[in-house]
């Protein structure tokens, strides 16, 4: 029996989504290849508010992360970290021999913007990393906020881990001033994995342009310089099939209207956030929640594992917590195509299982 997906990704694909990826194929470097590149391209600068370039990679969202700071940062990085995938970052930093301070906050806490300002006034550093998004604690971090204060040092490029809150929840990279913002197709775009995404503005091509080691296949200049010679095709052979899927999903995207779909993300996550406050509680500062997943604190010492065993018989899936919050929290995602009926009738489904009164 399938599961419906509940987790921080991979999310519940549309059958209608899943089914573009069948599409025959075409050759990489033809014209047809160029024209789908070209519109998804048009379309995801729509979604991320930018006229900047877009990029697209074959791997997970962690390879554009890998790929943005090798690729712009010459002199050292600031990386700000709340959770496992913001110290993701600084570990590919580090095994990459770029130069790399971690910023780190407790678990279930955010960055703020003091502690941005006060590492970039030391002038040490030419890139700043942020994770946009958290799943690991629930918790999305004040990137409006943060952005005024790095707006305050032009001379460093600022990237975004996006990839849990990209079409899910609202990003004016261009207004923000953020130079990478990157995700990828499994989270909150509805996508099977396989897909990176990037904006890539003007100031971090210039500062790759700067640096000798860029790498080679996540090597964002030649990315950039390859579509601009090629008419939006790749140095390496693209997944065209994920393609196929990513251009009819952003069609439904911006048929949906993006403040629309902003605004059910919002709704599924405050929905579930007055469901854990009734019969459990919330994990982390509740000024700072994520819109695309809630993390629980599990109150009642339930056995997530169990939990999920019988929701796995009634068809559901939910996550349980991420590491050392295994057991003490477990996770519900609101994200993608996802409704707030889908989510009424999960919750239902764990009250009945549990006997919530």
């Amino acid at each position: 029996m399938h599961k419906k997906l509940f987790i921080p990704g991979p999310v519940e694909v549309r059958k209608d989504v899943l089914e573009k990826m069948a599409t025959p194929m075409i050759g990489h470097r033809s014209k047809d290849a160029s024209a789908l590149q070209r519109g998804i391209s048009d379309k995801l600068r729509k979604v991320f508010y930018t006229k900047e370039e877009i990029l697209l990679s074959t791997s997970s969202g962690s390879g554009l992360m890998e790929g943005a700071i090798r690729c712009t940062t010459k002199k050292r990085a600031a990386v700000f970290s709340i959770g496992a995938f913001g110290k993701r970052w600084y570990e590919m930093a580090k095994f990459n021999n770029v130069p790399a301070d971690l910023f780190a906050v407790e678990m279930g806490e955010a960055i703020t913007p003091e502690m941005v300002d006060d590492a970039l006034s030391t002038g040490k550093y030419d890139s700043i990393f942020v994770t946009h998004n958290e799943t690991s604690t629930g918790i999305m971090n004040p990137i409006e906020e943060i952005a005024e204060v790095v707006k305050k040092y032009p001379e460093v490029v600022f990237c975004i881990d996006a990839v849990s809150s990209a079409a899910g929840s609202k990003i004016e990279v261009d207004k923000l001033g953020i130079d990478i913002c990157v995700t990828s197709s499994q989270k909150a775009i509805g996508l099977p994995p396989g897909l990176a995404i990037c904006t890539f503005s003007k100031k971090a091509l210039e500062r790759a342009k700067t640096i000798e080691f860029r790498g080679y296949y996540l090597d964002l200049l030649q990315l950039y310089n390859f579509i601009q010679k090629k008419d939006y095709q790749y140095p390496s052979t693209p997944s065209i099939s994920h393609m196929y899927a990513l251009d009819y999903a952003l069609d439904l995207m911006l048929e949906e209207g993006l403040d629309n779909r902003f605004n059910r993300h919002i709704e599924m996550a405050k929905y579930v956030r007055a469901w854990a406050k009734k019969y459990f509680d919330l994990f982390g500062d509740e000024k700072h929640l994520s819109n695309t997943v809630t993390a629980i604190k599990n109150t009642r010492g339930i056995s997530v594992a169990d939990l999920n065993k019988e929701l796995g018989k009634r068809g559901f899936a939910i996550s349980n917590g991420y590491g050392d919050l295994k057991e003490k929290t477990f996770r519900i995602a609101h994200m993608a195509e996802m409704t707030l009926d889908d989510i009424k009738e999960l919750l239902e489904n764990i009250e009945d299982i549990l006997n919530l009164k």
